[in-house]
């Protein structure tokens, strides 16, 4: 059989926020990947680096962790009142699939800028803020990504600093609007606080909500944890991140996102586990003390069966409307009561968030999400494929 050389495929690679991930214009995709969806997944996970066995995408743009192992598609909106569709692919690293079923909220601070760099926006500013309309192709929502602009360009650099990142950016201000419809329900279960059962674990308090991801909230020290635990304190305990999955599960049944508890091994990204804890005095990844008259509260949330390094932008939106809302166990963690913003820590250090919510016949409305990000691009060009990959 004759020698087939690699394709290439134009990507830019973009850090957001605390994540990393591959971004490509929809139109430079190949055409076979633009019109069928298993081989559009075949070439991003080769391009990652995926599925591999050794865990390490060492043959590919993914960097072994749920933080960058992920492909970002964005294209022209068809979408009234929209600039660019913005498709999230979470791409499993060892196991054989890529999740849709959730977005990246550190990642859509970089759909704004990626969008602008491609021409993609109408009517940019020669200077001053650009506000990029994104309509979150995953889970039908919208975003506004509100980009500065210096000279006809994206300004980057800044004096922004985001815990989890080494080094300062631009900030960028997101708001992410409606995050859940006022016609679905903000507490799938009805309730602020249910007592979820977990075979051969245990029962828990727990808070349940779907703004931003769906996500399960259980205190720390139910489950046996201070609050103010590290990656390593979780990462390498096998057992208890197989308790953590099963918690998860469970709160995916009891939230009505999968009907069997199997379907869970596809659909690893949603929902989010989290565990929360009152405001206390704790040492960051980086050695960093951080006093508890800096936040409110403490959460920790895991991302891909793994403790993340920092905090989701999505989990963060839920966070931010869970803290805001009396009665929950974020919000009881945050001391209780009328909050609009607050200041949770994290592993890497803490970070603010904030909500505007309305009551409409007894139920909660979530207006808006908000919290602030950075974005850069750190690499564009062409990645370069095997061939065959879509075979």
């Amino acid at each position: 059989m004759a020698y087939k050389p690699q394709f290439k495929v134009k990507a830019t690679y973009m850090r957001g926020g605390t994540s990393k991930g591959t971004f490509f214009n929809i139109a430079d995709l190949p055409k076979e990947a633009q019109e069928d969806t298993r081989k559009r997944d075949k070439l991003l996970q080769r391009i990652v680096g995926s599925p591999d066995v050794y865990k390490k995408q060492m043959d590919g743009m993914g960097g072994a962790s749920s933080s960058t192992s992920k492909a970002i598609l964005v294209g022209k909106s068809d979408v009234e009142g929209h600039d660019v569709d913005y498709y999230f692919c979470q791409v499993a690293i060892d196991k054989d699939f890529v999740d849709m079923s959730g977005n990246c909220g550190n990642l859509s601070s970089a759909v704004g800028p990626f969008a602008i760099h491609e021409g993609l926006v109408d009517n940019v500013p020669e200077n001053g803020v650009c506000c990029v309309r994104i309509w979150q192709a995953n889970i039908k929502k919208t975003i506004l990504c509100y980009v500065t602009m210096e000279n006809g360009m994206v300004k980057e650099m800044g004096d922004y600093e985001i815990d989890g990142v080494a080094f300062p950016a631009e900030e960028i201000q997101l708001e992410f609007v409606e995050p859940v419809d006022p016609s679905e329900e903000l507490f799938p279960t009805g309730n602020l606080v249910d007592d979820l059962e977990v075979e051969g674990v245990g029962t828990f308090k727990a808070t349940m909500i779907t703004a931003g991801i769906p996500t399960v909230f259980v205190n720390a020290d139910a489950i046996g944890y201070k609050g103010t635990e590290l990656q390593g304190d979780i990462n390498s305990d096998t057992e208890a991140l197989a308790r953590f999955e099963k918690i998860r599960v469970a709160g995916a049944l009891k939230m009505g996102l999968i009907t069997d508890p199997k379907e869970a091994e596809s659909r690893q990204h949603t929902p989010k586990i989290a565990f929360v804890s009152p405001a206390q005095d704790f040492i960051t990844s980086s050695g960093k003390e951080v006093k508890a008259s800096e936040m409110d509260l403490h959460v920790r949330a895991l991302s891909m069966q793994q403790l993340h390094h920092a905090m989701m932008g999505t989990a963060s939106v839920a966070i931010g409307v869970a803290a805001c809302i009396p009665g929950t166990l974020v919000n009881i963690a945050a001391g209780g009561g009328d909050k609009n913003t607050v200041t949770f820590g994290h592993p890497s250090g803490a970070i603010k968030v904030g909500a505007a919510l309305s009551q409409k016949d007894g139920k909660y409305v979530v207006e808006k999400a908000s919290m602030s990000r950075s974005a850069r691009i750190i690499m564009d060009g062409n990645v370069h494929v095997p061939a065959g990959t879509m075979d």
